[in-house]
């Protein structure tokens, strides 16, 4: 004879418990690859010789590039988020290594635009082509609907961590402000 609960999950499906568990596998999985995803940026910046802002303002770069786009050292800094000061040494530092140029910009000579060079190109690809290979291999048989699954677990994760607050407001205590 069988118990209610195992009647009441074989009529109604899952319980409280089980859907619990399952959120807890996926976001769990998630981690595991994010933690992997990081440590190989690490290994991309080791073998490249850069810092993390630097491998964002090449990846930037090359994907305006290949939309046709120009990239002001403003934009960059927009992007990037951080001071203009820091933006140049960025760029400063990629130019040294020879990952980027400066070029004049065509109507305004006060201006100047940022580019990857083919240099840089070739050597993304030949550090990340075969990962991204894998990773394409990885997800190529998926199903249509497996895809929108995954696409909208994802997009309600991000929404989830970009309503993360930096400064969350505290309780004001009325005795303390006194």
């Amino acid at each position: 004879m069988e118990n209610g609960s195992q009647v009441s999950r074989y009529w109604y499906g899952a319980t409280e418990e089980d859907r619990r568990r399952r959120a807890v596998e996926v976001l769990q999985a998630f981690r595991v690859y994010r933690a992997a995803e990081v440590a190989m940026r690490r290994r991309t910046r080791e073998s490249m010789s850069m810092g993390e802002n630097e491998l964002l303002v090449l990846r930037y770069l090359l994907r305006a590039t290949g939309q046709g786009r120009q990239v002001s050292p403003s934009e960059v800094t927009r992007y990037l988020g951080v001071s203009t000061a820091s933006t140049t040494a960025i760029i400063d530092r990629l130019e040294k290594s020879g990952h980027v140029t400066r070029v004049p910009h065509p109507t305004d000579r006060r201006s100047i635009h940022i580019v990857a060079t083919a240099a840089s190109d070739a050597e993304v690809r030949a550090t990340l082509g075969s990962m991204h290979s894998r990773m394409m291999a990885a997800v190529i048989d998926m199903t249509p609907e497996e895809c929108a699954v995954v696409i909208a677990c994802l997009s309600r994760l991000q929404d989830a961590v970009d309503q993360v607050d930096p400064h969350p407001e505290l309780p004001v205590d009325a005795d303390a402000a006194l």
